[in-house]
């Protein structure tokens, strides 16, 4: 059984700083896609950070790109999400997710939530102005 476990939220004020990790079990991490989705009050969830082995290519939403990094490491099966200056609109629950199929980073990033087959619990994080 696939299961993703996020962590790393917290409270941090504008500019500041948070790396989260989604440990994965049940699943082969040689071969994988997985990303990093955040769903803020009364907004859609979306993919903002997405890493594949199909394509050995990271992903990146438009609102993220060169403040978030996400990496992965393979012996402790955890993929991370570095998170710099960050702002009051990131205010969101992250997830972690990854898919029974491999796909493309950007592929998988903006895949159908609905579509998705496995989520990690959230983690959240608030970010004060």
């Amino acid at each position: 059984e696939v299961q993703l476990q996020a962590s790393g939220g917290g409270l941090v004020q504008a500019g500041g700083s948070l790396r989260l990790s989604c440990v994965v079990s049940g699943f082969d991490f040689d071969d994988y896609a997985i990303g990093w989705f955040r769903q803020a009050p009364g907004e859609e969830r979306e993919g903002i950070s997405c890493i594949s082995s199909r394509d050995d290519r990271t992903y990146y939403e438009d609102s993220v790109k060169g403040r978030f990094t996400i990496s992965s490491d393979n012996a402790k099966n955890t993929v991370y999400l570095q998170m710099n200056s960050l702002q009051p609109e990131d205010t969101a629950v992250y997830y972690c997710a990854t898919m029974a199929v491999i796909i493309r980073a950007a592929a998988f990033c903006r895949r159908s939530v609905g579509m998705i087959h496995y989520w990690g619990s959230g983690t959240l994080v608030t970010v004060s102005s």
